[in-house]
């Protein structure tokens, strides 16, 4: 998953972010209201975990502005202040969960893959196809024509990007957001490398291959004309 935090507090914020990347997630951070609203408007993240204290928009009202642009992103809502009508206005507003400090990392990561969970089985299932390949959201797994694709992590980012995408091109830029954070500074060709070994894997040893490169353009899913 892409994970977009907002904390304020930097020790916090550095903690959260550890552990999820940690866990096998991409994570962006932001340290108040509005620029965390300006980034989840961008519509690149799977989840959102929110402090409810935040400067410049506390998370309410950041939740608020996403829900009534009709922005669905799922989020969790992290907080000291654990009252009942304070749970209740949180729900409200729009959160997906609420969860009240301190927490344990463990039932964090598992509330915000639920959230997630609960995002893809109403929107499009656990499971992508693309001709004869499929990947398991949940498992993190990908088979073509039942056969296993031993992938590594970032390759299965990539490749659930260009299933997500399937029929159309999908640019070095759009692999970028889906496998690297906004700190990572690409050096070099590290976007075709990384798809040279995921086509290897991909296409090997089938017949017909579904990883199109478009010259000047990008990648493309799909089997060819």
């Amino acid at each position: 998953m892409r994970v977009l935090v907002i904390e304020d507090d930097a020790r916090g914020r550095a903690f959260l972010a550890r552990g999820l990347a940690e866990s096998g997630h991409i994570v962006d951070t932001a340290e108040d209201g509005a620029t965390g609203l300006a980034l989840v408007r961008e519509g690149i993240y799977d989840v959102v975990v929110t402090d409810r204290m935040l400067p410049r928009l506390d998370g309410v009202e950041l939740v608020r502005a996403l829900r009534a642009h009709g922005n669905a992103t799922p989020v969790l809502m992290l907080s000291a202040v654990g009252g009942l009508n304070d749970r209740v206005e949180g729900i409200r507003a729009g959160c997906d969960d609420y969860l009240v400090k301190p927490y344990a990392f463990a039932e964090l990561l598992a509330r915000l893959e639920a959230v997630a969970r609960r995002r893809d089985s109403g929107r499009r299932g656990d499971v992508l196809q693309c001709a004869d390949l499929a990947l398991d959201l949940r498992a993190r797994s990908a088979t073509r024509a039942g056969r296993s694709l031993r992938l590594q992590h970032r390759e299965f980012l990539l490749l659930e990007c260009l299933v997500r995408h399937a029929g159309r091109i999908v640019t070095r830029s759009m692999l970028l957001e889906a496998a690297w954070n906004y700190d990572f500074e690409p050096r070099g060709n590290i976007i075709d490398m990384h798809m040279h070994r995921l086509r290897g894997k991909v296409d090997r040893d089938f017949p017909t291959a579904i990883i199109q490169t478009v010259a000047g353009a990008g990648y493309l899913l799909g089997e060819p004309v």
